[in-house]
């Protein structure tokens, strides 16, 4: 679905990607995860062509996004911090969004999450007027509206409330049995644990592994993810 290879970015003297190589296929959900300034960001937005690579591609499809656009009508994007014109309100907000993307649906919008954090009350709400965690739901909900075949979730759980946060999970385990491929930045083990079926670690801009959950638990003799991957990076250090 998406092949990575040797993909490079450059900031100055700062190596942000050291010629990553990631397969991803559809019907999977894959969390990135490594530290602070590790380049997950900067490879998230090569996946979305926010950002050129200075070497190394990205196929979609078997196909070189380089000045591809299409590609784009078949991801959804939530960012860690959505940002929207203050006094924009909610219900416009997604109006205007399905009129933009009418043609990239099929059959119908995917209302489901809408429905489920119940913003359709808010409708009338200005931006500016929501909290951060609602900001959140919304942002969720336009990432899946389109029902794209690869859904790209930064930090998606930061700033919800438990039944939010698990409405999104039961969300995103639901796409993935629809055959859709979900990838997901966290910090937070337990999430990453509870919703993920593999890991891609990445270090300084490398990709210093990347493995399925139950092989990490395997090869540490952990039963949980945090442990595990402490005792794997323990060893390469």
């Amino acid at each position: 679905m998406i092949q990575i290879e040797g993909l490079q970015k450059k900031y100055g003297k700062i190596h942000a990607l050291r010629g990553i190589d990631l397969t991803f296929d559809l019907e999977q959900v894959v969390a990135l995860v490594g530290p602070n300034a590790s380049g997950k960001t900067t490879l998230i937005k090569c996946l979305l062509g926010m950002v050129i690579p200075d070497g190394g591609k990205i196929l979609f499809d078997g196909k070189n996004i380089e000045g591809d656009v299409l590609y784009k009508n078949r991801i959804g994007y939530m960012p860690q911090i959505g940002r929207y014109p203050d006094n924009m309100r909610i219900g416009y907000l997604f109006g205007m969004m399905k009129d933009l993307g009418k043609n990239r649906v099929k059959d119908h919008f995917d209302e489901e999450l809408i429905d489920a954090f119940k913003l359709g009350a808010m409708f009338g709400k200005p931006m500016r007027a929501l909290s951060g965690g609602t900001r959140q739901k919304v942002s969720a909900a336009l990432a899946f509206m389109f029902s794209p075949e690869v859904i790209i979730l930064d930090e998606p759980t930061a700033g919800l409330d438990p039944l939010a946060s698990e409405i999104l999970k039961q969300k995103i385990q639901k796409e993935k049995e629809a055959g859709k491929l979900i990838l997901v930045t966290s910090h937070i083990m337990s999430e990453v644990e509870e919703i993920a079926d593999s890991i891609a670690y990445i270090v300084e801009g490398e990709a210093l592994f990347y493995k399925s959950i139950a092989e990490i638990k395997s090869e540490s003799g952990e039963e949980r993810l945090g442990k595990a991957l402490f005792h794997l990076l323990g060893k390469r250090a």
